[in-house]
């Protein structure tokens, strides 16, 4: 029998009777001036251009790459303009060239013809990513529930896991099999964090130490780091471009005690204790300006500055509950340091050091001054969105999540925000303003952590669902759906050089996906 379309429903007919609007360009448009201003540094490009009114986004690619001369090779851009608000007392926010100008700027009303139009520039990841779409191997090996996992900064060969089986084990990629195991701690290893060097492993606790083991063959570098009361909850390094010729970056980590260590890792000392935390700690952050920032269940963050010898020069309250996670727009570039998408060693401590100030200008430059935001998550269902070092008011309140916000995370290029929630959706936002873009719904239970690509256009989620799914960026949409685990995913990692996802979770399985 054949299939009998049923008849529209009542919302479908109300639709198709409201007026529907033609996307029609004036034909007697007139050309308009722009000019090309970059992002980072603020120099404009070419001077004023006139060009058509309703000239297209890869129309003003090809023109821009023309002007600086890469017409055999282009590099691909995106395009916005900043408007100010309805009212005088409106910020100036960023519109973004999704079409074409005409319907993206003068059709409403943001600028005119007679305005000479500036439009900020920003090269977008010159290499593409692919979605990950397959389980390429389950290993196992860890006897208990997996609590955390990290991809080396310089390679997708090597990844490093955290356990309740007291180990935390380093995992060869290409011939995925386990390359060393991790034993020295008597208790739950809560997370595991790479050197932006590559060179060595941290691990922190649930029995109040932090060790420290080679990364390339798991070996320990002497005995444990004692000194926290209490189990410990995140450790961050210190960016290497901050770090001081002939020296190794050190350590900080952050405990349930409610304080904040500062280790100097070739002497294993303690350096600085930062107290002031009336609560655990939950998560800290080593800014590329040698600031670091806490966020704690006493519902503060606290913003130390180590070039003052770990002083803590402001306080920021806004969080009505605990904060959860905190995220900076250049976590992507502290985190690869000297490294890029193709993994080469730097020659020299020197060139490291130029290479990673490099690769963190470009992220945190707007017009020759440097801006490192921060967003905030917590269990009162909201986010903030701040420039730490600039006011202790937040730029934006981001609400819409109906249950805790447990993890936040800034795209590579710091132009958007992602947000995992216990009410099993993942949010989009935009990184500059805090302004919500779209809700990825697909999970049907708590989603625990999100990771980007390397080239910002995808993200992975795992969730208690015992899927994995990847959604992409620009069409807002589902990529792939990603079952595999047997029980709930606690961990998720996306390598830098875009090839492996690595997963683990309460089935004591390392999952890596590949294309």
């Amino acid at each position: 029998m054949a299939t009998v379309i049923p008849p529209p429903s009542k919302k479908q007919r109300r639709e198709a009777q409201k007026p529907r609007e033609v996307p029609l360009t004036p034909r007697d448009l007139p050309h308009v001036s722009i000019k090309f201003q970059a992002l980072d540094t603020g120099e404009n490009v070419g001077g004023s251009l006139r060009v058509p009114g309703d000239i297209t986004e890869k129309q003003l690619e090809e023109l821009l790459n023309q002007l600086n001369g890469n017409s055999d090779d282009p590099v691909p851009y995106t395009f916005s303009c900043d408007v100010a608000g309805k009212k005088p007392t409106d910020p100036i926010q960023p519109i973004d060239i999704t079409d074409n100008l005409y319907s993206s700027i003068l059709k409403p009303g943001y600028r005119t013809t007679e305005d000479i139009i500036t439009l900020i520039y920003t090269p977008r990841a010159v290499f593409k990513v692919k979605p990950v779409t397959r389980s390429s191997s389950a290993i196992a090996g860890h006897g208990s529930t997996i609590l955390c996992s990290a991809f080396a900064p310089n390679t997708s060969s090597r990844m490093v896991t955290g356990a309740g089986d007291n180990t935390a084990r380093i995992w060869d990629c290409d011939t995925q099999t386990p390359k060393a195991t991790l034993t020295g701690h008597f208790n739950w290893v809560l997370c595991v964090s790479y050197c932006p060097n590559g060179e060595v492993i941290a691990t922190g606790s649930m029995d109040n130490t932090i060790r420290l083991w080679d990364s390339k063959d798991g070996k320990p570098l002497g005995d444990a780091l004692r000194g926290h009361l209490k189990w410990i909850t995140s450790l961050a390094w210190e960016p290497i471009h901050l770090v001081k010729p002939g020296e190794s970056p050190r350590l900080a980590s952050a405990s349930k005690d409610g304080t904040i260590r500062i280790w100097d890792i070739t002497r294993r000392v303690c350096l600085y204790t930062m107290s002031g935390h009336t609560n655990s700690v939950s998560c800290i952050k080593w800014s590329g300006q040698g600031i670091i920032y806490s966020g704690s269940h006493d519902k503060t963050v606290r913003v130390w500055d180590m070039n003052a010898d770990g002083k803590c020069i402001n306080i920021l309250k806004s969080h009505a509950h605990w904060v959860n996670h905190l995220s900076l727009s250049t976590d992507y570039a502290l985190r690869v340091g000297a490294f890029d998408h193709t993994g080469a060693q730097p020659a020299s401590a020197k060139d490291a050091r130029d290479k990673a100030l490099a690769n963190y200008e470009k992220v945190v430059k707007k017009n020759g001054k440097l801006e490192e935001l921060m967003v905030t998550a917590s269990d009162d269902f909201t986010m903030f969105l701040w420039n730490p070092l600039k006011s202790n008011k937040p730029i934006a309140r981001m609400t819409g999540h109906q249950k805790l916000v447990n993890h936040v995370a800034f795209s590579p290029d710091g132009r958007y925000i992602v947000s995992a929630s216990f009410d099993n959706s993942i949010k989009l936002w935009d990184g500059r303003d805090g302004k919500f873009i779209s809700t990825f719904r697909g999970h049907v239970a708590s989603v625990y952590q999100v990771a980007w690509s390397a080239d910002c256009r995808l993200l992975v989620s795992c969730s208690k669902d015992t899927t994995l799914k990847v959604w992409d960026v620009r069409t807002r949409k589902l990529s792939v759906d990603l079952p595999g685990h047997k029980d709930e995913v606690y961990t998720v990692d996306w390598s830098v050089d875009g090839k492996r996802v690595c997963s683990g979770g309460k089935d004591k399985m390392v999952r890596i996906w590949t294309h």
